[in-house]
């Protein structure tokens, strides 16, 4: 049975937007956008499940040839795009159950690093306060102003260190320069993450035992080589885009091909889901034509705002 749903609390930047940015989409009309499906996320889910292990019978049948390097980053490119259904899930909307979407984002968190029950609350931070440099956590670490800052932030290195960090200063209780989480969520987070990391431990211990490298095969080294993808992919959502507190101009949509919207959960449409974040991701596409004459921050396509950005030019369209 279908959980319900409070409505989301009001966003800080809503008070700075007139009416008619507010009711861009009549009531009624959001209302129905907003209708989350367990088929619908099931039936996602299911695909992106089905292309990981598309790409891990690529990998068993490439191993012992150069091809083999190609499958792994493809594989990885669809483990990091787990990322985006963590995401989904932290906001209740891939699924209408909610134990669902708390097992589903966990599980997607998990697969690379990254505890969902702390990213719901760093994710929350980070729509209250979009491109406020004073708020906004995703701003803690400043996007690049360089090629050479733009090469090494898509290495992923730099975020393999952070999740490395960050999850044992977790589980140890520990939130130094993490206020956005909430003393209340706390004790929550230090059990999501000891248990993500526990999970960890327990893989770790039965490859060596039984001497299997399966896991660093079809995970691991996938996941490593696939994140630099993630990584650039990110970096299109608000880089380049005002820092001001309206989500036409301070977040990004890409115009992408249906492939790139189905791996990441039609997220591209990313400025249409910070305006309406109650909106599921199977109804970004009717939401993005209602909203797109207003938008401000559109992109042909990843290839063309990831060099605007590498090259640190304005990289959106006014």
């Amino acid at each position: 049975m279908a959980d319900t749903h409070a409505a989301e609390p009001p966003l800080p930047w809503q008070e700075g937007l007139g009416a008619a940015s507010r009711h861009l989409i009549p009531p009624e009309v959001l209302r129905a956008l907003s209708k989350r499906s367990d088929l619908s996320g099931a039936l996602q889910l299911a695909i992106h499940v089905a292309l990981i292990g598309a790409g891990a019978t690529a990998i068993w049948a490439a191993l012992g040839s150069w091809l083999v390097v190609p499958a792994m980053v493809a594989q990885g490119i669809a483990i990091g795009a787990l990322f985006t259904a963590m995401h989904e899930c932290v906001h209740y909307t891939a699924f209408a159950s909610r134990r669902a979407n708390e097992v589903v984002a966990w599980i997607a968190g998990a697969a690379q690093m990254f505890d969902a029950a702390f990213y719901r609350q760093y994710h929350l931070a980070h729509h209250r306060w979009c491109q406020d440099p004073a708020h906004d956590p995703e701003l803690r670490a400043p996007p690049p102003t360089s090629l050479a800052g733009y090469l090494l932030r898509v290495t992923g290195a730099l975020f393999w260190r952070n999740r490395v960090r960050q999850s044992w200063s977790l589980a140890l209780g520990r939130f130094d320069g993490m206020d956005y989480v909430g003393h209340a969520h706390r004790r929550g987070v230090v059990r999501s993450v000891r248990a993500m990391l526990a999970l960890y431990a327990c893989v770790a211990v039965a490859s060596v035992v039984a001497g299997a490298p399966e896991a660093l095969i079809y995970w691991v080294v996938p996941a490593v080589l696939g994140q630099p993808f993630l990584v650039a992919y990110r970096l299109c959502e608000h880089t380049g885009c005002a820092a001001e507190p309206n989500p036409m101009v301070n977040t990004r949509t890409t115009l992408a091909s249906w492939p790139v919207r189905l791996l990441m959960w039609n997220m591209p449409f990313h400025a249409e889901h910070h305006l309406y974040p109650s909106i599921p991701f199977h109804a970004l596409p009717r939401a993005h034509r209602a909203l797109r004459p207003h938008l401000r921050c559109l992109a042909n396509g990843y290839i063309e705002t990831s060099l605007a950005i590498a090259r640190g030019a304005p990289a959106w369209l006014a």
